[in-house]
C-alpha cells in the first residue's frame, strides 16, 4: 500500500483502522471499538478494553521466545562502561522491582515519581509501575529543588525512585540533596523513597524513609502484570505552561501502545531484533515513547545512551555508537547535530567509523533547518528525515512514513499528516487558509490513539490551553502552512510570528537564511518591540569552530543575505555574534525568554534551562547593540 491507501484507510473507517492496528497488541479483554466519543470534545480509545503495558513491553517477547534478545543496551561514554540486558534479564529485573514495590503498598492508580538518570534502571523503573498499573511521572535528573517540589504537590506520588547522581562532562551531579530538598518544600510527603546508588557519588540515605535500590528489592516475591483498563493512565508527564505552573500531560495506556507499535514500523522503518537508538533522555517524552516503550513494545533493541553529541569524548561519539552496536533507525533532535556540525564541520570524525548498518536517520524536537540537514545529507548519504510531534501527542503528526514508502523529501518539511491526523491552518477566526498561506496549525477532533485526552486534574486548564481558541480542533501552538502538495512547514511557534509594520513574519524563515551563511553554526531570530513598526528582528548567530573573521563583517553579510531573500518587508537590520545560545536540556531556543530579556520584561526562569548564565551573556550582547532595556 501507498502512503495515500494508508492515510485514506483511516480516514474512510477510521474505527476500523485502529481496531486493526490494537491487533498487534496483547489484550487480557479486547475492547469492543476503537473510539469513545460520548464525552465529546473529550475523547478516549479502547476504554472497555483490558491490558497491561509492561506486558507487552517485555514478557510477551520472552513467552515467544525471544527472552535471549537483547532489549537494552546501555552505552555510557561518560563512565566508559557498556551493559547489554536480555528481555529475560528485563523481565526478571522488573518483576522483582514491581514486587518491592507491591510489598511497600504500591498499588494500581498509585503515582511514582522516578528521578533517574540515563541507565536501565530508569527504564526498569517505569517499567515495574506499568507492571503494577501504578502511574509513573518520571522528572528530568538534576531538576531543580522547587520544580521537583511542585511535580510532587501536584501528582502526589507513594513514592519517589531515584539515582544517587547523574554525570555530565567532567562533574557528578548530585541528586539526593536535591530530592531531600524538594520533599522538605513540598506539602505532600512520599511514603518512601529507593535510591538506586551510583559509585560516583554514594547518598546519604534518611532512616525510615529511603531504601537503597538492591536492599529493597531482598527477599521479596516478583510481581505478575496486573491488567488495567485501555483509558488508565500510563504515566504523567509534565511540559513547562506558559503561566510557570507545569502542565501534566496523561498518556493512556491502550492508544500509547497501539499507535507507538504502529510507528516503529510505518514511520521508523524496523523490524523486530533491529536496534533503535533514539539520542535523547528519559526526562523528556521522546525518551518515554522511543528509547523506552515503543521500541520495547516492537521487540527492538533500544539505546540508553548516557553522554553529549559533543564532548563524551568527542563529536564522533554518535558515529562510534552506531558502529558498536549496529543502528539501524537513528533519532535525535537537530541541536545535536548543530554541535556536531560546529565542532567538526568536515566530518572528519565520521570517516573513520563503520556506519553500514544504519539506513535512516530522524531528526524531531525542534524546527530543523536546511542547513543542518543538508550536511547531514552531505556527511552520511543516508535519509535525513524531519519529522514533527510534540510532549502531548506522544508520536508524530507529521512524517515521511519511510516504512510505508519514501516521500519525496522536501528539505524544511516534516512532510505529510499521518494517519489519525487531519491537519489544517488556520486564520485568526478559525477558517482554513489557501495552500501555501501562514497560520495556526491545528489538528481537527479527534486526536488518535496514543494521544493526550487530558492534562492530570486539570480539565479546565486543558479545554483553555488546547481546545477552546478553536472549537472543534487541538490548538498544536504551533504556525506554518501546507502546500499545494500537501505537504506541512512548521515555520515558528505562533508566539515566534512577528508583526513588522502590519506583516506577519516568520522568525523560523529568517533563521533558515542566516543559517545558510557559511561561517554561521547556528541562530535564532526574535522579534522585540519597536515604538514605530510594532515588532523588529533581530538575529543571534553562533560561528562555526575555527571561523576568525571580524564579527561586524559577518554580520553585514547575513543582515544582507535576509534583505536580499525575504525583502525590505522584514525590516531586518540587526544581527549579533554571541558564543551560544540559551536552551532547554532538550535542545529547545529558549525564544520568549530572550525577547523578555530584550523588550526589559520580567521573566521567571526556565525550569529546563540547560545553564542559566547564558541569559547574562544574550543581554550583554543585547546591550553591545543597545537593545537590552531595563528591567520593569
Amino acid at each position: 500500500m501507498s502512503y495515500a491507501d494508508v492515510y485514506q484507510s483511516w480516514k474512510s473507517d477510521p474505527d476500523a483502522f485502529w481496531m486493526q492496528q490494537a491487533e498487534a497488541i496483547d489484550w487480557v479483554e479486547k475492547p469492543s471499538k476503537a473510539l469513545f466519543d460520548e464525552t465529546a470534545p473529550l475523547y478516549e480509545w479502547f476504554v472497555d478494553g483490558k491490558l497491561n503495558g509492561c506486558w507487552n513491553a517485555v514478557d510477551r517477547h520472552v513467552e515467544a521466545g525471544r527472552g535471549s534478545q537483547v532489549a537494552i543496551i546501555h552505552d555510557s561514554p561518560v563512565t566508559g562502561t557498556v551493559q547489554k540486558i536480555t528481555y529475560a534479564e528485563l523481565r526478571n529485573r522488573v518483576a522483582l522491582l514491581a514486587g518491592a514495590l507491591r510489598a511497600r503498598g504500591v498499588e494500581k492508580g498509585d503515582r511514582v515519581i522516578i528521578y533517574m538518570p540515563m541507565v536501565p534502571q530508569a527504564l526498569e523503573a517505569m517499567l515495574a509501575c506499568a507492571r503494577l498499573g501504578a502511574i509513573h511521572s518520571v522528572v528530568f535528573g538534576g531538576f531543580a529543588a522547587h520544580e521537583l517540589a511542585v511535580r510532587i504537590d501536584d501528582a502526589q506520588p507513594k513514592a519517589i525512585i531515584a539515582g544517587s547522581c547523574g554525570i555530565e562532562p567532567g562533574r557528578v551531579v548530585q541528586y539526593k540533596p536535591l530530592l531531600d530538598a524538594a520533599i522538605e518544600q513540598s506539602a505532600h510527603k512520599p511514603e518512601f523513597c529507593v535510591i538506586f546508588q551510583r559509585e560516583q557519588e554514594v547518598a546519604r540515605l534518611i532512616e525510615g524513609r529511603d531504601y537503597d535500590w538492591h536492599a529493597f528489592q531482598y527477599g521479596v516475591a516478583p510481581a505478575e502484570c496486573v491488567p488495567v483498563e485501555g483509558n488508565h493512565p500510563a504515566y504523567i508527564l509534565y511540559t513547562s505552561g506558559t503561566t510557570g505552573q507545569p502542565k501534566g500531560v496523561v498518556r493512556p495506556t491502550a492508544g500509547h501502545l497501539v499507535a507507538l507499535n504502529w510507528s516503529m514500523k510505518n514511520v521508523y522503518n524496523v523490524d523486530p531484533g533491529d536496534v533503535f537508538w533514539a539520542a535523547s533522555d528519559v526526562g523528556w517524552v521522546v525518551g518515554h515513547s522511543y528509547i523506552c516503550y515503543a521500541p520495547l513494545v516492537h521487540g527492538n533493541t533500544t539505546i540508553v545512551f548516557e553522554g553529549k553529541p559533543v564532548g563524551t569524548p568527542d563529536a564522533g561519539t554518535f558515529w562510534r555508537v552506531m558502529q558498536d552496536h549496529k543502528v539501524r533507525s537513528f533519532f535525535t533532535a537537530p541541536t545535536a547535530f548543530r554541535a556536531v556540525k560546529r565542532e567538526d564541520p568536515d566530518g572528519l570524525l565520521l570517516k573513520t567509523y563503520d556506519l553500514s548498518a544504519l539506513e535512516t536517520v530522524y531528526l524531531a524536537g525542534e524546527r530543523a533547518d536546511p542547513d543542518t540537514i543538508h550536511w547531514a545529507q552531505r556527511m552520511l548519504d543516508k535519509p535525513i528525515i524531519d519529522h514533527w510531534w510534540q510532549t502531548e501527542t506522544g508520536w508524530p503528526i507529521a512524517a515521511n512514513p519511510v516504512g510505508v514508502e519514501l516521500l519525496d523529501v522536501k528539505v524544511g518539511s516534516p512532510s505529510v499528516a499521518m494517519p489519525g491526523y487531519d491537519v489544517q491552518v488556520l486564520d485568526e477566526a478559525g477558517h482554513p487558509v489557501k495552500p501555501g498561506e501562514l497560520g495556526a496549525i491545528a489538528v481537527k477532533l479527534p486526536l488518535p490513539p496514543g494521544t493526550l485526552p487530558g492534562l492530570w486534574n486539570a480539565e479546565a486548564r486543558f479545554r483553555k490551553s488546547y481546545l477552546d481558541h478553536f472549537p472543534g480542533f487541538y490548538e498544536t501552538g504551533d504556525a506554518g502552512m501546507i502546500d499545494e502538495d500537501g505537504y506541512l512547514w512548521i515555520m515558528a511557534r505562533t508566539d515566534d510570528v512577528i508583526n513588522v509594520a502590519g506583516h506577519r513574519l516568520s522568525t523560523g524563515a529568517m533563521e533558515e537564511v542566516l543559517a545558510n551563511h557559511p561561517d554561521v553554526a547556528e541562530t535564532a531570530v526574535i522579534g522585540v518591540s519597536d515604538p514605530l513598526k510594532g515588532q523588529m528582528p533581530v538575529g543571534f548567530v553562533c560561528l562555526t569552530k575555527g571561523v576568525n573573521r571580524a564579527h561586524d563583517e559577518i554580520t553585514r553579510e547575513c543582515v544582507a543575505m535576509v534583505r536580499d531573500q525575504i525583502g525590505p518587508v522584514a525590516a531586518f537590520k540587526l544581527a549579533v555574534v554571541v558564543d551560544r545560545l540559551p536552551k532547554t536540556r532538550s535542545g529547545k531556543i529558549l525564544r520568549a525568554t530572550m525577547v523578555k530579556i530584550a523588550d526589559g520584561e520580567a521573566f521567571k526562569m526556565p525550569a529546563t534551562i540547560d545553564d542559566p548564565v547564558i541569559l547574562d551573556e544574550i543581554r550583554t550582547a543585547l546591550q553591545t547593540v543597545g537593545l537590552a532595556r531595563e528591567t520593569a
